[in-house]
């Protein structure tokens, strides 16, 4: 995950823009969020020379594409070498590790390499840096959550940290972020066999996908979605999943055993 989706505030009746205030911001979101990191990437580079904030979306472009994609491995570890590189603050460099336990974790559970010891230093340094009233601990919380419960089994404490990682995305209204915290959440409420709550959850995840037009999330949703639903409801989402999913090329390649051919 990158820089939160701003949600920018219109006049009564007019659409609401996602993604940034300039022309170039919205064009990284639309084509983020249809799976194309490289051209979104590229609209960037530019500028990554002259700021660090930007060479740090562009790093966590190149991050978000590994783990959609299983692929990028070098392209994402040479743009984070060059965020972390450019950050002159403690915020800089606990976005930028934040970005480094990231791609780690991501490298640990889809089996590239098991870098999780590395994760978790990352993550507990982006902790000791990162201001608990920033947007960026929200995102902080949440990839340690993902550390929590699917690399240390930990469930209780990955269930804290989802939480604070849902109140912290409300508070600032990143509503991308609160599409992962729900769906997160609901999966842990599944596990306890909290059927309805996991229900509730799955379903305000997707809803909130369809809302900003997150497409290269919404086969997942979908698929964890229809995991909660009476049979004939969820044949009907898994073809919408499946449909979404051969329509953006295979994306999130650890869907494919799931969703099965075209």
């Amino acid at each position: 995950m990158g820089r939160a989706v701003r949600r920018r505030k219109e006049a009564p009746g007019t659409a609401v823009t996602y993604g940034g205030d300039s022309p170039c911001e919205r064009a990284v979101w639309r084509l983020r969020s249809r799976g194309c990191w490289d051209d979104a990437a590229a609209l960037l580079e530019p500028y990554v020379p002259g700021s660090p904030a930007t060479a740090l979306r562009r790093a966590a472009l190149l991050v978000e594409r590994c783990m959609f994609t299983g692929g990028g491995w070098q392209a994402a570890e040479d743009s984070l070498r060059l965020a972390e590189a450019a950050a002159r603050d403690d915020d800089a460099r606990g976005a930028a590790a934040c970005e480094r336990g990231q791609l780690a974790y991501v490298a640990t559970v889809l089996g590239v390499r098991d870098r999780s010891d590395e994760a978790r230093a990352a993550l507990g340094r982006a902790a000791a840096l990162v201001d608990p009233a920033t947007p960026g601990r929200a995102l902080l919380d949440y990839r340690r959550g993902l550390v929590a419960e699917h690399v240390s089994d930990n469930p209780q404490a990955a269930l804290a940290a989802y939480r604070r990682a849902h109140t912290g995305a409300a508070a600032h209204g990143d509503t991308l972020l609160l599409s992962f915290t729900w769906r997160h959440l609901a999966g842990l409420a599944l596990r306890d066999g909290e059927l309805a709550e996991a229900r509730k959850g799955f379903a305000e995840s997707l809803r909130l996908r369809e809302h900003i037009g997150f497409l290269v999330g919404m086969a997942p949703a979908l698929m964890a979605l229809a995991d909660v639903q009476p049979e004939e409801e969820a044949v009907r989402l898994q073809e919408e999943a499946r449909r979404l999913f051969h329509l953006l090329g295979g994306v999130p390649t650890w869907l494919a055993a799931r969703i099965g051919p075209a």
